[in-house]
């Protein structure tokens, strides 16, 4: 008799953003993954570089051909932030590989072990909360700072690690490349279900062939880390769920900005009213003027200081169609047709509750970035998510929010039922046409069962 039963795995990720001192997000990260073990969460996801700090915003005083001492002076504080886990540089920025992962690298003359004691202390929450963790943190090993994620498990403690091999722009000032044969998957068990798991860190996730070396690890579980706290990261999540046949778990930091603070919003249209009075010098008269394109396409001009067109517009004297006001304050001409268009379906948010179906009200509420009903402003909004195989989104994305926790029940048969019609690394891959490797990596999938 065939076994229907499916045992789910609850994912978990969030959002929290670095605290003063490593101690101190330490001790955050044990109070967040206590919470997500109390809601029965098998597996939590922290954010790139949340043990010592994304430095979002700092330049190091370098310049094109010049650094400067205050620069330098900002770069030992910060690589004094950073941890320490006790590996080395390695080839290439591989560290010691399995020989770290084992404790088998001797410790320095004098000493009794390796590292400042962060690895312990990460073994000890995920063995204390019985959750696996998947931390991103900035690691230093000889005099570089690399930009890394730990996999730890409850019961083994660490069982691999992996740097970044291609940081971005300007994060190359301060952090080395990473060894891609750190790229290798780990494989894990959770209540009997067989996790391939691996990490590609922010932006590598643009990377093509660096997704693909995850998929042909046959991964099951993709987990993104990142910085990127725009809306189109998103988009990019669900394409690699769809693409790899694979969960995808995303965490951002949403980080505050003390220093600086907006305006109480009360609706997407006063900004956009605002908006409109600064540019015509706080006149309140009308929409601004435009002209149609050969095409039909109204283009809506800016303001010049008198109030007048700044050019000349095709369409004078033909009525203006009807308009609505994205989330981030665009303007968007409707076709012409139904005039009350604008008040019937293209703004969601003006919808009656009582007309929305229940599932659709949960994803509403879930999805939508919050408004700003205090001063705070926003460095980094988060966005954390979690995505299906067929890339629906499951939790997420979670904005301006960084104190609650996102769950997900996984079904891992999902991403073999998904592999009916589209295996990346196997009966879509066509590899006996296209040739794939990787400098130090075995690509021999993992197992499922």
């Amino acid at each position: 008799m065939t076994n229907t039963t499916t045992t789910k795995i609850r994912l978990a990720t969030v959002s929290p953003a670095t605290q003063p001192s490593t101690r101190e997000t330490l001790a955050q990260l044990r109070q967040i993954a206590g919470r997500a073990a109390a809601a029965g969460a098998d597996l939590l996801l922290l954010p790139e570089a949340y043990l010592g700090g994304y430095p979002r915003g700092a330049d190091f005083g370098c310049r094109v051909g010049s650094r400067t001492a205050a620069g330098r002076d900002a770069f030992l504080r910060y690589f004094r932030g950073a941890v320490d886990l006790g590996d080395g540089v390695g080839d290439g920025g591989q560290g010691g590989g399995d020989a770290w992962v084992g404790r088998r690298l001797p410790a320095a003359d004098g000493e009794t072990g390796r590292g400042d004691g962060t690895r312990e202390e990460l073994e000890g929450v995920a063995r204390d909360t019985g959750i696996f963790l998947v931390v991103g943190l900035v690691e230093k090993a000889g005099g570089s700072l690399y930009c890394a994620v730990v996999y730890v498990c409850p019961k083994m403690g660490v069982v691999g690690k992996r740097r970044k091999v291609q940081p971005t722009g300007t994060e190359r000032l301060i952090w080395a490349q990473g060894s891609p044969a750190t790229l290798k998957a780990v494989s894990t068990t959770i209540r009997g279900v067989r996790i391939n798991l691996a990490a590609a860190i922010c932006w590598e996730n643009y990377m093509p062939l660096l997704r693909q070396s995850l998929y042909a690890q046959n991964v099951n579980l993709y987990l993104a880390p990142t910085a990127d706290g725009r809306d189109a990261w998103l988009s990019l999540m669900r394409t690699v769920a769809l693409e790899g046949r694979c969960f995808v778990v995303s965490s951002n930091m949403c980080v505050r900005d003390e220093g600086r603070s907006t305006p109480t919003v009360s609706s997407h249209h006063d900004d956009h009213q605002q908006h409109q009075q600064q540019q015509q010098g706080g006149a309140t008269n009308g929409r601004r003027n435009s002209f149609l394109t050969e095409d039909g396409f109204e283009i809506a001009l800016p303001s010049s200081p008198s109030g007048r067109p700044a050019l000349p517009g095709k369409g004078v004297g033909r009525q203006r169609r009807s308009s609505v006001i994205d989330e981030d304050g665009n303007e968007i001409v409707l076709p012409d047709g139904d005039p009350h268009a604008a008040s019937s379906s293209a703004i969601v948010e003006e919808e009656e509750e009582a007309d929305r179906p229940a599932e659709q009200k949960k994803q509403v509420e879930a999805s939508a970035p919050k408004p700003q009903s205090s001063s705070t402003a926003f460095l980094s909004r988060g966005g954390s998510s979690i995505v299906s195989p067929f890339g629906d989104v499951l939790a997420g994305p979670q904005w301006e929010d960084d104190d609650g926790i996102i769950y997900a029940d996984a079904d891992f048969d999902d991403c073999i039922r998904g592999r009916l019609d589209l295996d990346a690394a196997g009966s879509y891959s066509r590899n006996d046409s296209f040739k794939f490797s990787v400098a130090g990596l075995d690509l021999d999938p993992l197992p499922y069962e």
